[in-house]
């Protein structure tokens, strides 16, 4: 920390007259640049050798956390390694040199691998066909969503604009339901945190000439298994809605369930965390929509392209590596891993839903609530071990909720790890909780003030300037 280069901004390391390139020698002549395109004054660049820059971007990407650094636990992300073969297949010169537009005759191989996928995908799932145009997770929501409107547009069924989301639902569900001009209604779960059948048939009996769908993931945000899931299909079918299902919890389902065999119309995948593409920092992802025979007619053009193309190919990889028969071990090892630090743990952390869990698991922070240690204090402390810290404060059911999601793929010795880790935060939060309440110790800042950050954003050299 005490490494001047580690520590500070490149524009701090920046020396007048320092240079660390060399321009090749003019081939093209002189030309004057007009006056209107010219600066009024000499661009605020840093000036810095080689050795310097190197140096400081090195020392700056050892910042970064991700899943080739260390156990990446965060809950409803599904944030696991990433094959590098993946990587390989994806950087392929005769697929990253493609451009969208070129002539299809030279596209053959690509548009190949997309049709490949999709009918992998429809494998998996038990839906009859997929679109892998839309970006994202959210954007395959909106598109399932226009599916399933223009559905009952076709039928000259206006009336039906409610879509029914359970309370434990991801935020982006009510979110796409909106920006696709639906209304939503919301249904109460249980105290075991699975959907309420007895609420549901009240919503169905008030209002089911005006139900479109009713949204659902399975597993839940509670990582539990909806086992109603035949009555509440068999209810909103009845309805004449439609059963969306939200796959971003898909990978426990892989080797075990199909959505479409449960009932479900519509559905979106989280190509990027299922299928294996790193996906920290805000991306890149990819949510292909999957519907039953008859609807994919309905499928809009929500993208003139096959979305993320690269991260197509990367799931294509990802699942001829598994094979049929190794797929299959996909959902059993991730719910085992999880059940597995559940138990572990929860004796000394607060489990406020007991019982078998899927891929993730929700604690409800430490179970000796007199420490006065938050959850947001555990998570911090996690950071001085060299793991990053589960998804916190989400879902909303609980005030100090601690989500873990191990994933398939990491090792015993990995998760053993982790649960020492977790029971000596445990341990320090009785014994010396300002320890803990204090913490990060050994990352290079502490606390960022988060709302100051939100509001008052600084992102630029200059405007930091003059902020001091």
């Amino acid at each position: 920390m005490n490494n001047k280069l580690y520590g500070n901004l490149i524009f701090e390391l920046s020396q007048p007259g320092r240079k660390g390139y060399s321009l090749p020698r003019n081939r093209f002549g002189n030309y004057e640049v007009p006056q209107e395109l010219r600066r009024k004054e000499e661009a605020d660049l840093p000036e810095c050798d080689e050795m310097t820059v190197v140096r400081h971007y090195t020392n700056l990407s050892a910042n970064n956390f991700g899943v080739d650094n260390g156990f990446y636990p965060l809950g409803s992300c599904t944030m696991k390694y990433n094959p590098k073969i993946n990587e390989e297949m994806a950087s392929l010169p005769q697929f990253q040199n493609l451009h969208p537009l070129q002539p299809a005759e030279t596209t053959r191989g690509a548009e190949a691998v997309c049709t490949l996928l999709c009918k992998a995908l429809c494998e998996l799932t038990g839906l009859h066909a997929f679109t892998l145009k839309p970006f994202a997770g959210a954007h395959g929501e909106l598109t399932g969503l226009m599916v399933i409107k223009r559905y009952h547009e076709s039928r000259g069924d206006m009336a039906r604009k409610l879509v029914i989301v359970p309370d434990s639902a991801h935020g982006t569900n009510p979110a796409s339901a909106a920006v696709c001009g639906l209304e939503v209604i919301e249904v109460k779960s249980l105290a075991d945190g699975t959907v309420d059948l007895e609420d549901l048939c009240r919503l169905c009996s008030e209002s089911g000439d005006a139900i479109a769908a009713m949204m659902m993931t399975n597993p839940n945000t509670l990582g539990l298994f909806e086992r109603q899931i035949p009555a509440i299909e068999k209810l909103i079918h009845d309805c004449g809605g439609l059963m969306y299902y939200d796959g971003a919890n898909l990978n426990p389902m892989l080797g075990a369930a199909r959505p479409g065999d449960m009932g479900f119309d519509v559905m979106h995948i989280n190509l990027h965390k299922t299928f294996s593409t790193p996906h920290g920092g805000g991306g890149p992802g990819a949510g292909p929509v999957g519907v039953r025979k008859g609807l994919e007619q309905f499928f809009p053009e929500v993208s003139p392209y096959h979305g993320n193309f690269a991260v197509a190919i990367r799931a294509y990889a990802y699942i001829l590596s598994l094979g049929r028969e190794h797929i299959k071990e996909v959902g059993p090892l991730a719910t085992l891993n999880a059940n597995y630090i559940k138990e572990a743990l929860k004796d000394v952390y607060e489990l406020p839903i007991d019982g078998l869990c899927k891929h993730e698991f929700v604690f409800d922070g430490l179970k000796d609530k007199s420490t006065g240690v938050t959850t947001m204090d555990v998570a911090k402390r996690l950071l001085d071990y060299g793991y990053h810290a589960p998804t916190i404060y989400f879902p909303l059911l609980f005030h100090e909720s601690l989500m873990i999601e191990p994933t398939e793929n990491e090792s015993k010795e990995t998760i053993d790890g982790f649960i020492s880790v977790m029971r000596r935060i445990a341990e320090d939060a009785k014994a010396d909780p300002e320890l803990v309440k204090s913490a990060p110790h050994n990352t290079p800042i502490g606390r960022v003030d988060d709302v100051l950050a939100a509001k008052h954003p600084v992102v630029t050299w200059r405007q930091m300037k003059e902020n001091v």
